[in-house]
């Protein structure tokens, strides 16, 4: 009897002395997922101010309705496919706002709510979710919108103190020769100028994007390559690189879209080459195709070309040789 009890008592230390074997990484944060999402979502603000000034009430509609349509879409998803739910991580909130800010205050809602849809169920929940999408869900929703309904992806209103008639984006003018009807500087730098709703004050998208910089939310390469690019390949191809970098949705796509976590490289070398490569695109499609915008095509290019950025930009370590591979 006394063996037995022995017998139990060393069972019972060798299970207490079990150690935990999980993946890395071992260093624990306060940082997370929801965490960075409300993040971003603050740094949006600003922006979605100046829609909502420039624009009026129907701005925050439209921002509301992409927002909730979003966090539903992925909570039946989830209820519908027996997953454990995620809407707690935020990040359908970011989704819906970028989403909103990239569609024209005039859109019919329901258009939005099916672009929501599109978002996240197709391009987010059906990749696995969170980290898993091959690209940029509100990115790939705009695209869906615009080739799917281009005259209400197209139908532009005028901002508060422009002329009801000045409807035309900087961009839709620079292509039809209007330049004399462009915005000023100072127009462009606030708002004041036709085009989506939250793509339109670019004071208001830096300051989003330098807060998200400081708060080490996302680094500084992606979007100074982007910015920069289309400022060199603006002069490049003869175009007016301040408005090439101010018009559009440059801004909004540098700080908020192209720095997506699961759709952009991890690599230094590969952040700069895939700024570098949606700047050149969204010149090129601006320059030499039919639609005068091509920001949202850039990022999704690149998006596919991420895996093999990142092949060929990651670092070698000391002293390793890598195995040629298998024919």
């Amino acid at each position: 009897m006394a063996t037995t009890n022995v017998t139990e008592k060393e069972t019972q230390t060798v299970e207490n002395s079990k150690l935990m074997v999980t993946p890395s990484p071992h260093i624990k944060d306060s940082i997370n997922t929801r965490k960075i999402m409300l993040t971003v979502a603050a740094a949006l603000v600003p922006s979605l101010i100046a829609a909502i000034y420039f624009f009026g009430f129907r701005a925050l509609i439209m921002t509301a309705v992409c927002v909730l349509s979003c966090m539903l879409f992925e909570l039946l998803f989830t209820m519908i496919t027996k997953r454990e739910s995620t809407i707690e991580d935020c990040s359908a909130v970011v989704t819906g706002m970028i989403l909103a800010f990239n569609v024209p205050v005039t859109l019919p809602l329901w258009m939005a709510m099916f672009g929501s849809f599109i978002a996240i169920v197709v391009v987010k929940c059906l990749f696995g979710g969170i980290g898993c999408n091959f690209a940029n869900p509100a990115a790939t929703a705009r695209i869906f919108l615009l080739v799917s309904f281009a005259t209400r992806m197209t139908d532009w209103t005028a901002p508060r103190g422009v002329d009801s008639m000045a409807t035309a984006t900087p961009l839709g003018l620079i292509a039809s020769g209007e330049t004399d009807k462009l915005p000023s500087i100072m127009q462009m730098l606030i708002g004041q100028r036709g085009g989506s709703l939250g793509e339109t004050c670019a004071i208001a998208l830096i300051l989003g994007g330098v807060f998200l910089i400081y708060k080490g939310i996302i680094s500084y390469e992606i979007p100074v390559s982007v910015i920069a690019s289309v400022f060199v390949f603006a002069l490049l191809f003869g175009a007016d690189p301040v408005y090439a970098v101010l018009s559009g949705g440059v801004m909004i796509g540098a700080f908020f879209m192209a720095t997506d976590y699961s759709t952009s490289p991890v690599t230094t070398k590969g952040k700069v080459i895939f700024g570098i490569g949606i700047g050149f695109i969204t010149m090129v499609i601006r320059t030499f195709c039919s639609y005068p915008e091509g920001m949202s095509f850039a990022i999704l290019l690149m998006n596919i070309l991420v895996p093999h950025i990142d092949r060929l930009t990651i670092t070698k370590p000391f002293g390793a040789i890598f195995a040629p591979k298998a024919k």
